[in-house]
């Protein structure tokens, strides 16, 4: 590909040097940079690609894409945003992949990771050629692979889009996460559908605002187009129960499919029975009506299929495979996930690190408890501050008993974290006697599973799928499900 070529698709942007200079590939990280490739200056939150141009050239690079003036004998593509013209530069690089696959875009506050499994197993069950992309792994054919981001960024994601095509993938189920539509990744990519979940508090220490928050998760309706293409309809299932989607509704030129429980929509789910084995409804859609018996537990997991269906039923999909897909379904890493070694008591992990999921997954345990609720949960350092007594309070108000520990502490302090949390559960009424701070996570998942008795539920809130503890900067090995066994089998069970 020839730098000249970049001109068409970015209007404003001149070129320093030769315009008839090739690349063969193109790289935002020096240290990757091979002989041929074209180097993009990212200018990030940490560090700005600018300073490592040198480095790139020294690897190799045959050109660089900028925005501020550099010293250098490389040709150089100048734009007023280069991680926006990164975007788009990766999308014609790898030749608009996303054009020859349908993409079903995922966003909300909670249930994107199972919305994403639910919706990928019903579409491979009917036969098509699946991949997935989000929090917990990325699936290209037959492959898995872990991921940094729930959302990747843009040269990653075609680069990844390409490799799908290249295995046949027809369809693509991927989590968007806000900070991906805020910053431009899924610029290029044509999506099929787009799914909404929920709306609730995160993200607050970058977004500071829920209305900027409401707003970059509607970024993926908007950005839609606004044209109709009969050859490729498009399409927004949307929580007719959340009132972020009459917003999006208006923002979107797709086919809107409501689902929900609570108001009227296109598919919506009513006599639901949840018990500690799993979740019983009837589902009535636009197709037909079935009842659904499943393996999954909880009311919001009932949110998650009905929007994993009305996407599938887009599709096409029959709704007896429907049927059959979501009946086999047992569950997603780390959402509420049991960890069972012969104990009489229910300990379950889940990924649960909002207030609203939070309270969801306790509301949904007290439900069906026989015992005590023990909580164990805390809250990540250097991300929002002001969901931690929030938290503290709604696990107060489900719990007999609070233990709040460490999360991913990061760069904080992991005892200052614990004091912001503590007024919460003091708010909803706990005396000391019914909570503890206790810092150390794996201490307290010990201490959890000792306070246990027969018939209790003990929940382990927070990291969910996660195989590591950030500390400092430092990643450390850490897995929920493990910490709980070892602590279950310690008491002889």
């Amino acid at each position: 590909m020839q730098l000249k070529q970049l001109t068409e698709l970015l209007l404003l942007s001149r070129i320093a040097g030769n315009p008839d200079t090739e690349f063969t590939g193109v790289e935002t990280d020096s240290r990757k940079v091979r002989p041929g490739d074209l180097f993009i200056c990212i200018t990030g939150h940490r560090t700005d690609g600018h300073a490592y141009a040198a480095q790139a050239e020294q690897q190799g690079a045959s050109a660089i894409v900028a925005e501020k003036p550099l010293q250098t004998s490389l040709p150089v593509l100048y734009v007023p945003d280069s991680r926006f013209a990164m975007a788009l530069i990766a999308t014609a690089f790898y030749r608009n992949p996303s054009l020859e696959m349908k993409v079903i875009g995922i966003t909300g506050t909670n249930g994107k990771t199972t919305t994403t499994y639910i919706l990928e197993k019903i579409l491979r069950d009917h036969h098509f050629r699946t991949g997935l992309m989000g929090t917990i792994a990325m699936k290209i054919g037959d492959q898995e692979y872990e991921v940094k981001n729930t959302t990747q960024e843009a040269l990653e994601l075609q680069r990844h889009f390409r490799e799908m095509r290249n295995v046949g993938t027809d369809y693509c189920v991927m989590e968007v996460s806000s900070h991906a539509l805020e910053q431009g990744r899924v610029r290029g990519c044509r999506f099929r559908t787009a799914i909404f979940t929920n709306l609730s508090q995160d993200h607050l220490d970058y977004h500071l605002t829920m209305a900027n928050y409401k707003a970059a998760k509607g970024l993926l309706f908007s950005r839609m187009g606004n044209t109709f293409d009969p050859a490729f309809p498009q399409f927004a299932v949307l929580n007719a129960d959340d009132p972020a989607s009459d917003t999006y509704r208006r923002h979107t030129s797709a086919q809107v499919i409501t689902y929900g429980i609570d108001n009227p929509a296109d598919v919506w789910a009513s006599d639901i029975r949840i018990t500690a084995q799993g979740t019983s409804f009837r589902m009535r859609t636009f197709a037909g009506e079935l009842d659904l018996k499943l393996k999954l537990i909880g009311k919001f997991s009932v949110y998650n299929v009905l929007a994993a269906s009305a996407a599938a039923l887009a599709e096409g999909v029959p709704l007896s495979r429907i049927q059959s897909s979501l009946e086999e379904m047992t569950g997603v890493s780390g959402r509420f996930e049991a960890v069972y070694e012969g104990q009489p008591f229910l300990v379950i992990v889940d990924y649960a690190h909002t207030p609203d999921s939070l309270e969801n997954v306790l509301a949904t345990i007290r439900e069906f408890a026989e015992g005590k609720v023990i909580t164990l949960f805390g809250c990540g350092g250097d991300r929002d501050r002001s969901k931690r007594p929030i938290m503290g309070k709604i696990a107060g108000n489900y719990s007999d008993y609070v233990i709040v520990t460490s999360d991913n502490p990061r760069t904080e302090d992991p005892e200052a974290i614990l004091r912001d949390i503590e007024p919460g559960v003091r708010e909803a009424g706990l005396e000391p006697d019914r909570y503890e701070l206790l810092a150390d996570r794996k201490a307290a998942i010990q201490k959890a599973v000792a306070l246990a008795s027969p018939k209790d539920v003990v929940l382990i809130a927070g990291k969910g799928h996660e195989t590591y503890q950030e500390i400092g900067v430092t990643r450390y090995d850490f897995d929920d499900r493990l910490v709980a066994k070892n602590a279950i089998r310690s008491l002889g069970h």
